[in-house]
């Protein structure tokens, strides 16, 4: 992809995909603040251990599982517009409450209802990319810019947290209230513009000569396309990999009585989006040429590299965990836009939803990561649990070896 043509493409990004970014920005850098640092609230507060502070945040994200699903099929039905509007509205409350839960059983209700918000949110807004641009070369720079937009907050947002001292407060929560009371103005406004109005609406709205896809049809569709199926079993277990970082491997510096565990942190975060900002349309440009399951295939690789440095690093290796981050984050570089391109390439325009909704069972590898991670550093320790998330990206790249030969149903 030619810087030119890029550049031409991006000024063909409507009003609202321009919202859509703005948005992604201020609410992930408010969210990076302190969500991150959940596990260390957690285990100070109230003392826990790796399993039960991993358990907490595992069951919260199962429960967000499903209702992500169930969510991004109905946006196909009901329109993306209004279940956004419902999303940002519960993100507000959750955060308010998050700010001033004092029990553990109000931080795990209060965590299952952010992580619900969180789960329906990025198929809805990865969904909504499409409705808002049609061309598929412009869609993909559209969902890049997306992502690149979120780590830009990412990378702002722990820095920020440091410099004003809410890394690890509760307060801070508020502030991430606020962005996304912000966003949700700039939607509905961004809805009510003329260029607006027919977009995030339901599919029947927009053609009433198209038949209404029951929920017995969708589940067909899904149970017949087995690429669909191997490539959420891949993408499982890939998210159960990259979670490691934000939960075992905090859990992990901090137990082991790594120096500066707080300040580590935000510089392994503030790293991660750093790299991708700066690395990610580069690297779109350089293998531009190449299979998008290729691509995803050296994403792995460098994965995998990942996962041996943290099983090899000392604990109090500062610099050399910021290394390790660094390739870990080319590698997210490369195969987390990648996999969103590749799923809209898969599927059918009228159940696009549908598709990006059934990506929310890779939260299965988010939600199960926690716990996962956590009775491993109880049982055995943070170097058994990277040699097996490093025998896990082998089993992820064979996986995707075998989607090419898979039957994709009717």
């Amino acid at each position: 992809m030619e810087s030119d043509v890029s550049i031409s493409r991006v000024k063909q990004f409507p009003l609202l995909m321009w919202i859509l970014l703005f948005g992604a920005f201020i609410t992930r850098g408010s969210y990076y603040m302190v969500w991150p640092f959940l596990a260390v609230i957690l285990y100070d507060k109230f003392q826990l251990s790796a399993t039960e502070v991993g358990a907490i945040l595992s069951v919260s994200a199962l429960v967000a599982v499903f209702t992500s699903f169930i969510g991004s099929a109905l946006s196909d039905r009901l329109g993306r517009r209004p279940l956004m509007y419902f999303t940002a509205i519960l993100y507000i409350i959750s955060f308010c409450l998050l700010a001033e839960a004092d029990t553990v059983l109000s931080y795990i209700v209060i965590m299952t209802l952010c992580s619900i918000s969180t789960s329906l949110w990025r198929p809805l807004s990865s969904a909504a990319v499409g409705d808002i641009i049609s061309d598929s070369k412009t869609r993909e720079l559209a969902m890049q810019s997306l992502y690149f937009a979120v780590n830009v907050g990412c990378a702002i947002g722990p820095l920020v947290g440091v410099w004003f001292g809410i890394t690890g407060e509760q307060s801070g929560f508020y502030i991430t209230a606020v962005a996304f009371a912000l966003y949700l103005g700039l939607l509905m406004w961004g809805f009510s513009q003329p260029e607006g109005k027919n977009i995030g609406v339901s599919q029947l709205c927009k053609d009433s000569s198209k038949p209404v896809i029951s929920k017995s049809q969708i589940l067909k569709v899904l149970w017949q396309d087995k690429l669909l199926q191997c490539l959420i079993i891949a993408n499982i277990l890939c998210m159960f990999i990259y979670a490691q970082m934000d939960s075992s491997l905090i859990q992990y510096l901090k137990r082991s009585g790594a120096p500066q565990v707080l300040e580590l942190v935000a510089a392994m975060i503030f790293t991660n989006a750093l790299v991708i900002i700066s690395s990610q349309f580069l690297l779109l440009k350089l293998m531009a040429r190449i299979s998008l399951v290729n691509r995803i295939q050296a994403g792995l690789f460098l994965l995998l590299i990942s996962q041996v440095w943290f099983l090899l690093n000392p604990v109090d290796g500062f610099s050399l965990w910021i290394a390790a981050v660094i390739i870990m984050s080319l590698a997210e570089t490369i195969t987390f836009p990648t996999m969103n391109v590749h799923l809209d390439r898969i599927a059918p325009d009228h159940l696009r939803g549908v598709y990006f909704g059934a990506s929310a069972f890779y939260e299965f590898g988010f939600a199960l990561a926690p716990l996962g991670g956590g009775i491993i550093l109880d049982l055995w320790g943070g170097p058994e649990l990277f040699m097996i998330t490093a025998i896990l990206c082998a089993v992820v790249m064979v996986l995707y070896r075998l989607l090419e030969r898979l039957p994709r149903g009717n």
